[in-house]
């Protein structure tokens, strides 16, 4: 039986996310380690999230209100609009939209997310939420404007 990995990405689990989230690969790209730290979110996996942090961001700390989200959110699904990588620069970009539910309320994230590689390992370091116009098309994939479908 086939075991969909939670990114989305239309693989299995055990060949995407799971190598990384098991600690015995690391993420290749930054859209692969962006697909990994969702994944922990839905598997609930803060240490994963934490590790794969930019450790100038001490990271650490976030650990308590992670834990905390993690009995009110339910993540319901990753698009990945862009990924932004420079063969010359240590830096990359991975733009996403993530719908979720909270306390029985659906809502999204739109970031585009900034990572670093370090000593050959890609770290989540930090982002910005895109603005979106009311008659620019929804990020979410649904060829609809934003203000008749996710901006309602």
């Amino acid at each position: 039986m086939s075991n969909s990995c939670p990114c989305c990405s239309g693989l299995e689990y055990s060949l995407c996310c799971q190598p990384y989230l098991n600690r015995v690969a690391v993420a290749p790209s930054p859209e692969a380690l962006m697909r990994s730290r969702y994944t922990a979110y839905v598997r609930q996996d803060a240490d994963y999230l934490i590790q794969t942090w930019h450790p100038s961001c001490d990271a650490q700390r976030f650990s308590p209100s992670i834990k905390q989200s993690f009995t009110a959110t339910n993540w319901l699904s990753l698009h990945i609009l862009t990924t932004d990588v420079s063969p010359d620069k240590p830096e990359g970009f991975v733009t996403f939209f993530a719908r979720f539910s909270e306390n029985q309320r659906e809502s999204f994230i739109y970031e585009r997310s900034r990572f670093i590689q370090q000593e050959q390992h890609w770290y989540y370091i930090d982002g910005i939420y895109p603005e979106i116009g009311r008659n620019d098309r929804c990020p979410c994939g649904s060829g609809k404007k934003f203000k008749k479908c996710c901006g309602q």
